[in-house]
């Protein structure tokens, strides 16, 4: 899509699509813009390849881009392509990947009932990871918030402990095991479920967090599912408080 707005000129056209077609999802960015010479189209995908305008570096960039497109979609099973008519009659890049149907686990998880709206704190130093699952939490009826640094989530915990955090663990400031530490050491925050949502997945990992106070230990990327079944398990704290307990 940027390549495409990038060589489409100002009232040109930009379209997106996608369909299901022989067991795969087919996604198609097509435009009318600078086109793509037919010496240059078998070539398109390959490392350090850059059309003329490519050397303009007000719209060209390193020639890397579409060969790590080419790449990536590969190592997922699929297959990208490029069509042009030639120069200046637009062009259609095509990305072809295998329909992941979901196993029989995640079909059921499917067909349960969303969590109970939930009040969650995600915390991540990566900023569009850390909005981008806010985003799908607000979606699923939560009322989800995001900061991206340890001590902005003390903060926010301490002034107001939200039911679930959903917590990286390879913060720069201070690391999730020492937020965790924290947040348990705080007075009102013992029924605010604490889950790791981490890279770190190796045994010794998930025993650590569990150790630091983790009720949860969960491994980037994480399905969507399994993100749910975890929250089914924490209901607000509102509800876990016993009549006249602490």
């Amino acid at each position: 899509l940027t390549n495409a707005a990038k060589y489409t000129d100002p009232g040109g056209q930009v379209g997106l699509s996608s369909l299901e077609q022989g067991g795969e999802v087919v996604l198609r960015v097509a435009d009318n813009g600078a086109g793509i010479g037919p010496e240059l189209l078998p070539r398109v995908f390959d490392l350090f390849v850059q059309g003329t305008r490519g050397l303009d570096r007000a719209q060209g960039g390193l020639g890397i881009g579409l060969s790590l497109v080419k790449r990536l979609v590969e190592l997922h099973g699929g297959r990208v392509s490029a069509a042009s008519p030639g120069p200046g009659q637009g062009a259609v890049f095509e990305l072809r990947l295998p329909l992941h149907r979901g196993d029989d686990g995640e079909q059921a998880a499917a067909l349960e009932p969303p969590p109970a709206p939930l009040r969650i704190l995600v915390v991540d130093d990566n900023a569009d990871a850390a909005d981008s699952l806010r985003e799908l939490l607000a979606l699923d009826g939560h009322a989800a918030a995001a900061v991206h640094s340890a001590l902005a989530a003390l903060e926010r915990v301490a002034q107001d402990p939200p039911d679930v955090v959903l917590l990286d663990i390879g913060l720069p400031e201070m690391d999730g095991y020492d937020v965790a530490r924290r947040i348990r050491a705080c007075v009102g925050t013992a029924g605010v479920r604490l889950v790791a949502l981490t890279g770190y997945g190796q045994a010794d990992d998930r025993l650590r967090a569990l150790a630091a106070g983790f009720d949860e230990h969960l491994v980037k990327p994480v399905r969507h599912a399994q993100l749910l079944a975890v929250l089914r398990q924490h209901g607000p704290v509102a509800e876990r408080r016993a009549p006249g307990g602490g």
